[in-house]
């Protein structure tokens, strides 16, 4: 049997499968995505394994699973591989329908309009219990991919204080879900100006030692995050490149994380070697 063969015999073989085997395939392809040690092996290997899950969303359209994980593996590719704003742009896209789609299945009420204040929706959240935190970290993780890759489009960055509340449920739900990267979330968003301007950058400081305490330094992106968000932001080159350094020589050993760390390395290299021109502007 040719290698080729292998998705289309696994897709024909689930087609008669239950719900249950069906929803722990998803889940096991995009940890088998996250468990890449090679970037390059993970970009090629990803489209294929979109069409996959395609074809498992066409076969249960409203499982909440299924749907978070082609909607965490679509915004996956568009952050980490994508080759253009306007694919970035379609993947964010189609990954925040589905995230909405999902956690919609399971909560009406965060669906019923399209037009809730943020007090309104902030409502809604608060009555969102932990059975549904997986969904509700997804929606806010396809959420900020939306608004990153928008980020030409005032009315996108407008939904800014949303995910913030969305991110903000998270961690008062469980903190230490997904290695505490709800905290990471809120740090970005709190490091993007400085105090003159409204920035927040002490509480987004906060929020990155934190996330990097849950995962006790095995999610190297937090310290690249740390780095290029506050640190270049606070103008503290001292701690940018302890960072950055920490980040190259590190070993970890947590499997799920090993696409990130491997990105968060080749990220740390590039940003070390631009330290000195950044800081000398």
């Amino acid at each position: 049997m040719s290698y080729k063969t292998i998705p289309i015999v696994l897709l024909l073989s689930l087609s008669g499968c239950s719900s249950m085997i069906t929803e722990r395939f998803a889940n096991n392809l995009g940890n088998a995505i996250l468990s890449q040690t090679d970037p390059e092996v993970a970009a090629a290997s990803i489209p294929t394994f979109m069409v996959m899950m395609d074809s498992l969303v066409l076969d249960a359209p409203k499982n909440p699973t299924i749907l978070s994980a082609s909607a965490n593996l679509n915004g996956a590719y568009a952050s980490l591989f994508a080759s253009s704003n306007a694919q970035a742009k379609q993947l964010t896209e189609k990954s925040l329908q589905q995230a909405r789609t999902a956690i919609c299945t399971e909560i009406a009420a965060i669906c019923s309009r399209s037009n809730l204040n943020l007090e309104q929706f902030q409502a809604i959240l608060a009555s969102v219990d932990a059975a549904n935190i997986d969904l509700l970290y997804a929606l806010g993780t396809a959420w900020a991919g939306w608004i990153q890759s928008h980020s030409d489009d005032w009315d996108a960055l407008a939904q800014v204080p949303k995910v913030e509340a969305v991110m903000n449920r998270v961690v008062e739900l469980d903190e230490q879900f997904e290695w505490g990267r709800g905290h990471l979330y809120l740090a970005v968003i709190n490091s993007q100006l400085p105090p003159a301007l409204g920035g927040k950058p002490a509480i987004g400081r906060m929020h990155f030692e934190k996330a990097i305490e849950i995962s006790e330094g095995q999610d190297l992106i937090a310290k690249v995050e740390f780095a290029r968000q506050y640190a270049r932001l606070m103008f503290d080159q001292e701690l940018h490149d302890q960072l950055l350094n920490e980040v190259i020589t590190a070993k970890t050993t947590v499997i799920t994380l090993n696409l990130s760390n491997a990105v968060a390395k080749q990220q740390a290299k590039q940003l070390l070697n631009t330290s000195k021109e950044y800081f000398e502007e």
